[in-house]
């Protein structure tokens, strides 16, 4: 499909998208621990690589990937304008998530990720992974 914009509009239009997460597929995540009566957890905690959601006193940070921005095996497809440009961003976007993962994980921290369809399509997988990762994870002491 043709895009409708020209190159500099279409980098225009998506240089004012910004990183905040995906605000729909989160906030099914919330819906989806309170619902449970999970809690604990702090959204988008000052932590390296900023989280979408924390679990401080058991050290679980938790990343809800998008399937276009974190290259999802099943659902991406490199947009056919400018290839080469969205090739190079997901590489990107994927060694960060990569770099991400080891410093939270030499840190202390035990790193999970979902994508965005694995809680659209199956929420109580999701949950469960949360769970027996909750469950399994000895409480730090309170300083």
């Amino acid at each position: 499909m043709v895009d409708v914009f020209t190159r500099e509009k279409r980098s225009e239009v998506m240089a004012r998208i910004r990183g905040k997460g995906n605000k729909k597929t989160e906030q099914v995540f919330v819906q989806l621990l309170r619902s449970e009566g999970i809690t604990g957890w702090r959204r988008h905690l000052p932590k390296f690589g900023n989280p979408d959601f924390c679990f401080p006193k058991q050290r679980i940070a938790i990343f809800v990937d998008g399937c276009f921005w974190h290259g999802c095996p099943k659902h991406y497809n490199v947009p056919a304008n400018n290839a080469e440009f969205w090739a190079k961003k997901l590489k990107a976007n994927t060694e960060r998530d990569s770099r991400v993962n080891i410093e939270l994980q030499r840190q202390g921290w035990k790193v999970m990720r979902f994508w965005e369809h694995d809680l659209r399509d199956h929420p109580e997988r999701c949950l469960k992974i949360v769970q027996r990762n909750l469950n399994s994870y000895p409480r730090l002491p309170a300083k």
